[in-house]
């Protein structure tokens, strides 16, 4: 009875914390999308803001789904593990075994089909520059997502900038992005000159220099969600097996 107390309150502490986390992620992501404006007007108070922070707003989506998901798992791990729910915990247990199984059917799909993979991620590029050809300047949903991918990793277009040549953005503006140029205005002869690369080759190399660091965090991930699963079914077993 000791070990399963243990296990039932390291349970309700650990789901406690992903709980209020979810509930905070969910809150800020909502406040975002709601009451946009006086997220705008804060971000742009900021010592030193920059004129990109308002796309932080695009974000507001992302949190509300993520944290959604923590809420509803850290609801069923402290509830189920209190109130000896064996509906809960096994939800729970079958919730994290979907997301271990989607992230392991990930890593082995990039891995052993790298080329497919390659195939995807270039099709991917032609769909993405399709998309800022016709849609970056005119769609703010579009131009919003790229302006903070680029600024944030800052790089220009999914290639490089010729992915605007030609576009809607610079026949109308005559111009560049601005983080396509370490100058402005990002005319065509500043463009030319600039040393900014394309957001794929970026991401590339952010990749393969990270990359120790990417496959311990995705470890470290790995050997949580198996906890979780072996304590939420060790729960389960010992609940059955007092009824």
């Amino acid at each position: 009875m000791g070990c399963f107390g243990f296990l039932k309150t390291m349970m309700f502490l650990f789901n406690g914390i992903i709980f209020l986390a979810g509930g905070v992620i969910l809150g800020v992501g909502i406040w975002v999308k709601v009451d946009n404006g006086s997220v705008l007007n804060f971000l742009q108070n900021l010592p030193g803001a920059s004129s990109q922070m308002g796309q932080v707003l695009n974000v507001g989506y992302l949190l509300i789904a993520l944290g959604a998901v923590l809420v509803i798992l850290g609801f069923l791990g402290c509830c189920g593990a209190i109130r000896e729910s064996k509906c809960m915990l096994m939800l729970f247990f079958i919730i994290i075994l979907i997301i271990f199984i989607a992230e392991v059917a990930g890593a082995i799909v990039i891995l052993a089909f790298r080329p497919l993979a390659e195939t995807l991620i270039k099709q991917l590029g032609v769909d993405a520059v399709k998309s800022l050809q016709s849609d970056f300047g005119k769609n703010a949903d579009v131009t919003g997502l790229w302006n903070t991918t680029m600024a944030g990793m800052n790089c220009c277009g999914f290639n490089n900038y010729t992915d605007f040549t030609n576009s809607y953005f610079v026949n109308t503006t005559k111009n560049y992005p601005n983080q396509c140029c370490n100058t402005s205005p990002c005319n065509q002869t500043a463009v030319r000159n600039s040393t900014v690369s394309g957001c794929f080759p970026a991401l590339i190399n952010l990749v393969d220099k990270n990359a120790v660091i990417i496959i311990a965090v995705a470890l470290g991930i790995a050997a949580l969600e198996l906890a979780a699963m072996i304590v939420s079914m060790v729960l389960y077993c010992k609940i059955g097996s007092k009824a």
